[in-house]
């Protein structure tokens, strides 16, 4: 077991896990150039700067992933979308993590 895994366990995914097998509205908050090098298949680039600006597009989703490049971003958009009145989202943090739950 390597030394952070050791230090903070294992990353719990299954909300993620669970969330993704439902259908949800996966979102790449990194810049478009960061998406266009590579990201989840299926999932949408809104980057953060113009998330406020793209609220439509979250409207009646049952449920939204959104990730980065090192979950930073992604939390900031979590708490974005949640004081815009959505309920329903999960922080993915990295996309590879949430590349790696959807190729399950």
């Amino acid at each position: 077991m390597g030394f952070f895994s050791a230090l903070f366990g294992k990353t719990d995914n299954s909300q993620l896990t669970e969330a993704i097998r439902a259908g949800a509205f996966l979102v790449d908050v990194r810049t478009p150039s960061e998406f266009s090098a590579g990201s989840v298949k299926g999932a949408v680039n809104i980057p953060l700067d113009k998330l406020a600006d793209q609220l439509s597009k979250f409207k009646e989703k049952n449920s939204i992933v959104v990730f980065c490049r090192s979950g930073s971003r992604s939390s900031q958009a979590k708490s974005i979308l949640e004081s815009n009145g959505f309920t329903n989202v999960i922080n993915g943090g990295t996309w590879q993590n949430v590349n790696e739950v959807v190729n399950q």
